[in-house]
């Protein structure tokens, strides 16, 4: 998957959990819920895109963890909905799937680049032991 297609389905998963904010009832728990799920379920997409844009390899895989943090919880929030009858299963179930669908594909992404970050090119001098405090 390139970052673009990942990108659409991140936006286009937060633009669904969107809906699903705006079907919860407007009771204390309701509202609570919504308000949680609302920040968790948009912030992926974002932290993504900052992702790609990191500075470095150390930047990009933090940005993503941030990313697959929000997914999680997001993942959290969806089964309390069901756990809580806030919402049909049925209404659920199927972004439930894609929310951890996302997660593993921001899993595997981070274990990539951190994978990445410790092969050094065959003949590269090894890296520089940090400076004593």
């Amino acid at each position: 998957m390139t970052p673009e297609e990942l990108s659409e389905r991140l936006w286009q998963f937060a633009a669904r959990v969107g809906k699903v904010v705006d079907g919860l009832p407007d009771t204390r728990l309701g509202r609570h819920v919504a308000g949680q799920l609302v920040r968790s379920g948009t912030a992926a997409a974002p932290n993504c895109g900052e992702g790609c844009a990191a500075e470095s390899r150390k930047d990009f895989v933090h940005k993503l963890g941030v990313a697959l943090k929000e997914q999680r919880e997001t993942c959290g929030w969806l089964r309390f909905i069901i756990i809580a009858d806030l919402l049909p299963e049925s209404r659920i179930a199927q972004l439930l799937d894609e929310a951890r669908q996302l997660s593993k594909i921001l899993g595997r992404s981070i274990v990539t680049a951190k994978s990445k970050a410790r092969v050094r090119p065959p003949g590269s001098p090894p890296s520089a032991p940090a400076a004593p405090i």
